[in-house]
C-alpha cells in the first residue's frame, strides 16, 4: 500500500471515530504497528492529528466562535440532559457564576425554583432569571462581545476576581484531554479563567461533539475543574481516557 493512500486510509477513520488506538489502526488499515506508528508520526508533525495516552484523534481546529444563534438549536437534548443534571450540584442559598452560551441558559431555566445569588456574563441569562423575585442577579458588565451577547473585558473579569462563589460553570466550544479548555480569542480565555479561579466548586459543562477539538488560546486543564459534565454521546475511547483523570465525570442522558 503507498504511503500517502495508507495516511488517507488513517485520516478517514479518524473523522468517524472521536478517538482511535494503533491496534485499531492495525486492524482497520492492515498495516503492521510499526508501520501505523510511524504514519502516526508524520502526521502528528504535520499538525493532522493530535496524541494521548488513550489513543489519537484528528487536530480539529476552531477558529472562531459561532454566535448564539448559531448554538441555539445545535444538540439541543444534549444540552438539556447536562443542565439537568448541572442544576441538581446547586443547593437552595447558593452564590453561582454561569459562564455564557446556550448550554448555561438551559441551565438557568432550571435554576429558577430556587433561593439564589447569580453572577453571570450572559445578558440573556441575566434577563431571563431578573423576573425571579427569588433570585438576586448580578451582570459582570463591560464590553458586549456581539457574537455572544455577553460581557467582555477588564471591568467584569475585575467583578469576577472580587467574588468567592459557592460554584462556577463554564462553558466551551473546545475541549480535549491534551489541550484541556480552549477558546479562540485571549479576552475570551482571560474572562474564562477569572469566572473559576475563586469558586469553591469548579464545574465544566460541554457537550460531546466539542470534544477532540483545539482553539488559539488555553483557558485551563481539565484537572482545573472538580466536575466535568458532558453527553453520552461521547465516544468511549474517549470516555475511558477521562474517567482516568482526577475530576468527577458525569454522562448525562439525553430524554
Amino acid at each position: 500500500m503507498k504511503g500517502q493512500h495508507r495516511l488517507d486510509q488513517i485520516v478517514a477513520f479518524l473523522k468517524s471515530h472521536s478517538l482511535a488506538t494503533v491496534e485499531q489502526l492495525v486492524e482497520a488499515i492492515d498495516a503492521s504497528p510499526a508501520t501505523i506508528r510511524r504514519d502516526l508520526i508524520k502526521l502528528d508533525e504535520q499538525g493532522v492529528i493530535s496524541r494521548s495516552h488513550g489513543g489519537v484523534a484528528l487536530r480539529r481546529f476552531v477558529p472562531v466562535q459561532p454566535t448564539t444563534d448559531e448554538k441555539q438549536l445545535r444538540n439541543r437534548q444534549e444540552k438539556l440532559a447536562i443542565a439537568r443534571h448541572a442544576a441538581s450540584l446547586v443547593q437552595p442559598g447558593n452564590a453561582v457564576v454561569l459562564d455564557a452560551g446556550t448550554t448555561m441558559l438551559e441551565l438557568a431555566r432550571s435554576l429558577t425554583h430556587l433561593p439564589l445569588r447569580v453572577i453571570t456574563v450572559d445578558l440573556h441569562i441575566a434577563l431571563y432569571l431578573s423576573a425571579f423575585k427569588q433570585i438576586e442577579v448580578t451582570i459582570i458588565g463591560g464590553r458586549i462581545d456581539d457574537s455572544s451577547q455577553s460581557c467582555i473585558g477588564e471591568h467584569g473579569r475585575r467583578m469576577l476576581r472580587s467574588v468567592w462563589p459557592d460554584i462556577a460553570f463554564m462553558s466551551c466550544n473546545s475541549w480535549s484531554v491534551e489541550a484541556g479548555v480552549t477558546t479562540p480569542t485571549e479576552e475570551k480565555s482571560g474572562l474564562k479563567q477569572d469566572i473559576i479561579a475563586t469558586a469553591r466548586r469548579k464545574v465544566l459543562l460541554a457537550d460531546s461533539s466539542k470534544y477532540g477539538k483545539s482553539s488559539l488560546f488555553s483557558v485551563a486543564s481539565l484537572q482545573a475543574f472538580d466536575d466535568v459534565v458532558t453527553d453520552s454521546g461521547l465516544a468511549v475511547e474517549a470516555q475511558r481516557a477521562l474517567a482516568a483523570e482526577p475530576f468527577t465525570l458525569t454522562l448525562a442522558e439525553p430524554e
